[in-house]
Formats: C-alpha cells, structure tokens, sequence
C-alpha cells in the first residue's frame, strides 16, 4: 500500500480560489517553454487522433462480417440489426483469423500508447479536445458490435427466462428454457444460474418487451451512459480535491482496454462503477460542506453515500469489497458514520425487497462462477510457477486470505490520519480493487475499471502506475495474437492435468 502523495498538477479552476502555481509558471514562459509545450500540444493531440482514429477502424472492422472479433457471429449468421449502422462499409478489410487477430492486438497496443502520450501531456492539452475525443470513443462503441464476448446476450437472456417464459434465472440454468427462444442462441452460459446482480437483472426485465435487437441497443445506450456519466463524476470530484479533473477523466475515459472490451463488449461494470463513484462524489461533497458549515447536518449526501453503495452491490456483488473501506474512513466522525450506515440499511433493505419480490430468496450464483479459472489469471500462473499445474483449490483458499488481509489493510489505511481525510477512501479503495483484481480466478479485462477512477483520484502516484500496469497485464492476457506468442514460447497453461480440468468445467457451463 503506497503511502506516497503526489499529486496531479493543478489546473487554474474557481475550486482552487485562483491561477496556481502551474498557472503562473505558464504566464512567464520564455521561448523555450512555449515550444516545448506546443510539441506536447502536438504529442497529446495525435495520441488522442490514434485512440478515436483506431476505435473507428476496429469498429468498422468488426462490422463488416462474421469473424473473431465478434464472438455471436459466424459464417451465414450476421444481422444487420447487430452490424449496426457502421456494417458493411470496409469489404476491403482482410478476412483471414490470424491477420485479424494481429490488426486487432497492434491496433489495441499502438492506442494503449497513444493513451500513454496523453497522460503524458493532458496538462497541457485543451478541455474541449479531450471531452470531445471521449464522447467520440463513446459514440463509436456505441455503434459497435458486441465485440470479443457474448455477454450481453447472456443479460438478454436472463431477463427473458423470467419475462417471457416464467423461469426465475436464479433456479433455473437457461438450458431448460425453449431453445427456440431468439436470446438463446445467443447467449452461451446455458449451464449457468444467473451471476449478475438483482438490480441489474431487474432492468434487463424492463427492456424485454423491446424485443431482442432493440433490447441489444438499448442495454449498450445505458452502459454507454453510464460510462460517461462515471467520467462526469470523475471530473467533478477532481475539482472537489483541488486535482487536475482533465489528467483524472483521461486515464479513466480514454483507457483502450476499458474502450474494446468494456465498452465494446458491453458490460454491467460501467453501471456498477457509477454507483460507487456517486457514493464517493457524495462523501466528498458531505466533507466539504461540512469543513464550510461545522453545524451542516449533511443528512441528504450522506444517506446518498450508504444507498449509492447498496445500489452498486445490487447491481455486481464486486462493490461489496469497498463497502468496508468507505466506513473505516468515517470511524473518527461518528457523526457521519452513522448516517452512512443508516444510507446502507435503507439502501440495502430496497434492494433486499426489490430482490424477493422479483426472485425470492434466492440470490445470485456467485459460487459457481468463483470456481471458473482464466488460463492467465494470476492464481493460475502461481500455481503454475510452484509446479502445481495451475490453481489449485488449496491456492485459491490462500488467495481469497491474501484478499481478506488486503481489505483488513485497506481498511487500517482509511482510518489512518497518515493521509488527508478526503483522500484515505479513495487511495485505500484503490488499493483493494488492486487486490481484488490480482486474486481472482476468473479475470477479464474490463475489470480494470474497477481500479481507475479510484487511481485517478488518489494521490498516490504508485497506485496510478499499477493500474497502467494492470492493463498492460490484461492486453498481454487477452489480445488475440497473445495465443500465437504463447505458442511461440511454448507456453500452453490449458494443457496441465488442473488446465484441463479448469477448462472442461467451463465447457461443461457452456453446454
């Protein structure tokens, strides 16, 4: 846990009470200065060109036919409705799987270093280029695909089970629904209870009566939303902690591997992620009315902070981890402890409520999926480093010890008067999505999200740094050409007696 605080420069803003130090640097600039900053001007605006100009062609790419890039498409089955506007436009694009799977990881890696450039710059570039290259990305994922998994089909799925065929998606695996149910071919979790939280299963109930492809556009629409929403937050809670809220929404709203298969592969996180950043914007609004007026009762935003939270587990039980940590850094105000916890009760019994009207008492199939195992995760390449094979069941039991005493340590470092109070949550939050991420068994690129606007609020530069290091971890996990690399080192972890055993259990779940 780094308890380093540094500090991103400081933008003149009316937070900030006037132009900073950055700020009157800028105004005595010699010649030399400025042309060093026209070049970064430079530097940063061609890293955003590559990141918006790479997200279009893979994009287009995807669209154009039936290939890797798009898991729910195959030779003969490409509809128009999931091409999307963008479909059809490049018949000139190579065909072939291995030249797809290098144009997509050389596409992804030259925008993680575009990406690169502009955290490099990003004080200096201006606010409208990069606002308008993150609506860009936005919009142009939004037009995409499903790219790389099918997931999103498997919520379509879910909320049609109960909606349309009266199967509650918590008793019931979807193989025993009507095969002829258009979501079903769809979707590939058929031996799978429902993982995904009530509230987000809720909501894939209110788009069923669209229809399939329209429920397909609309889910992507809300995530999309969200997203930008959780930059919004971003941002404005930069300006609360007196932090550059441009260098913040760059690594959280630009990051290629968020991008592809986050956006691109449409999935609840972002929805997740934005309750969590809304309960901490709160926080963060609760303590700085609270430093202007002692007597401030602050029930509103802190009441917020406990509902904001329970809404962010009832959507992905992954929030959960955080819940502790926020109150650990409440414990030296009673006074504001309290009233989280009573925003926590009243959120957690309307999701509770929510839950049993629509399931029962039935939750979530959490278990089943905590035993899947990505060949790549970091469990399985201890595992495989100790000689086991992989991971073995008494290595997860160490791992998921190793997560306790993470949290327990995250926990110490918010109450800790080491840090300032504004920012011990967010560091120490941070910390345990670190964790969180490198002990899992079943790991996926997107999860990285869970970790960056944390990061990008923290002071800790350290935290940063392992958050890009994180998501050069997962490129190199998952883009497609890694199998080939693999190959060519001769490193097949699937190929171990545990690797097979890994392997066949989530073959068997998508039966």
């Amino acid at each position: 846990m780094s308890g380093e605080a540094t500090t991103f420069p400081l933008r003149d803003s009316a937070v900030s009470g006037g132009p900073t130090r950055a700020g009157r640097r800028r105004a005595g600039r010699g010649e030399g200065e400025l042309a060093l900053t026209g070049s970064g001007v430079r530097a940063g605006a061609l890293g955003l060109a590559v990141i918006v100009a790479l997200s279009a062609f893979l994009v287009v790419l995807a669209a154009d036919r039936p290939s890797i890039l798009a898991a729910t498409t195959h030779i003969g089955y490409f509809p128009h409705w999931m091409a999307g506007p963008l479909g059809g436009l490049a018949p000139w694009l190579p065909r072939g799987t291995t030249a797809l799977k290098y144009i997509f990881t050389g596409a992804v890696v030259a925008m993680f270093a575009g990406y690169l450039v502009v955290l490099a710059y990003a004080g200096r570039l201006p606010v409208r280029w990069v606002v308008a290259a993150i609506v860009a990305v936005h919009a142009i994922f939004l037009l995409s695909p499903p790219l790389a998994l099918t997931d999103i089909f498997n919520y379509v799925n879910y909320g049609r089970m109960e909606v349309v065929h009266h199967l509650n998606p918590y008793t019931t695996i979807p193989i025993f629904e009507p095969h002829s149910d258009p979501s079903y071919a769809l979707s590939n979790w058929h031996e799978l209870l429902s993982p995904y939280g009530p509230l987000f299963t809720l909501l894939t109930f209110v788009v069923v009566p669209l229809g399939v492809a329209a429920s397909f556009w609309a889910l992507k629409a809300v995530l999309a939303l969200a997203s930008l929403a959780t930059i919004a937050l971003v941002w404005k809670c930069a300006r609360l902690l007196g932090r550059d809220p441009l260098a913040a929404v760059v690594l959280v709203g630009l990051n290629p591997v968020v991008l592809v298969w986050g956006l691109g592969g449409d999935h609840n996180d972002f929805l997740m992620v934005f309750f969590i950043m809304l309960g901490f914007y709160l926080l963060l609004l609760a303590r700085a009315r609270a430093e202007r007026e002692p007597d401030a009762r602050l029930w509103a935003p802190l009441l917020g902070v406990g509902i904001a939270l329970a809404i962010a587990v009832g959507i992905k039980a992954s929030a959960a981890i955080l819940v502790p940590i926020v109150l650990a850094s409440l414990l030296r105000d009673r006074r504001m402890l309290m009233r989280v916890v009573l925003g926590l009760i009243v959120g957690g019994a309307l999701v509770g409520a929510a839950s049993v009207l629509a399931f029962g008492l039935h939750i979530p199939d959490l278990s089943t999926q905590s035993k899947l195992v990505t060949s790549e995760s970091v469990p399985n390449l201890i595992g495989l480093a100790l000689g086991s094979g992989g991971e073995s069941e008494t290595l997860h039991k160490v791992m998921d010890a190793v997560l306790v005493a993470c949290v327990m340590l995250c926990c110490w470092q918010a109450f800790s008067r080491r840090w300032p109070a504004s920012d011990r949550a967010f560091t120490a939050a941070g910390w345990a999505s670190v964790a969180l991420l490198v002990t899992l068994s079943w790991v996926l690129p997107w999860y990285v999200l869970w970790a960056l606007p944390l990061a990008a609020l923290s002071s800790s530069r350290r935290l940063r740094s392992v958050a890009l290091l994180l998501s050069v971890y997962l490129i190199v996990a998952w883009a497609p050409a890694s199998g080939l690399l693999w190959n060519a080192v001769d490193f097949h972890p699937e190929t171990t007696a545990l690797g097979r055993l890994h392997h066949r259990y989530v073959k068997e779940l998508l039966n």
